[in-house]
């Protein structure tokens, strides 16, 4: 009686095959949970690239610009607006000058939305004086403030201006 003779794989090939099952294994995991990650890794940076003021003689007020922009994965929304540490008036939101002896920001009431990636200039408008708010009443020519920019997540950007 004869034995019939079966060639089996090789013991290279078979490892072969399973590194090669393994790497592909390890390839797709990982790109799998390279997706989860990024779900739960989003995060808002809001940077104030620019931050000037100039002052209008006419108008008596002055003019502070900021180019903002969110350089995060995620949107960010700034929903106030603080000048040395005193929160803008729910009324001077909007605004497009300095209302009467007060300071506001062209900024909307319910916020500006920054999606990543994307800029956006903003104003705040400072009455001269400002003596509606006693903290703000001595600014002048040469004079620091504080715009501090709140975001709906609950992050602080500052910037210091100085009046012209």
């Amino acid at each position: 009686m004869k034995l019939a003779t079966r060639k089996a794989v090789s013991p290279v090939i078979a490892t072969v095959i399973l590194v090669a099952v393994a790497i592909s294994v390890a390839v797709g995991v990982s790109y799998w949970m390279g997706g989860i990650s990024s779900q739960y890794t989003q995060f808002e940076k809001v940077e104030i690239q620019t931050g000037y003021a100039t002052y209008d003689s006419v108008a008596d007020q002055w003019t502070i610009t900021l180019v903002i922009k969110n350089t995060g994965s995620a949107d960010a929304t700034i929903s106030m607006v603080f000048l040395n540490d005193i929160p803008c008036e729910t009324a001077n939101y909007g605004v497009n000058s300095a209302p009467t002896n007060s300071w506001g920001t062209d900024i909307p009431t319910d916020g500006v939305t920054l999606q990543a990636g994307e800029s956006a200039t903003k104003h705040v408008y400072i009455a001269n004086p400002c003596s509606n708010i006693s903290e703000l009443e001595n600014l002048s020519s040469g004079t620091t403030v504080n715009i501090k920019l709140h975001s709906a997540s609950g992050m602080d950007y500052i910037k210091l201006v100085k009046l012209p």
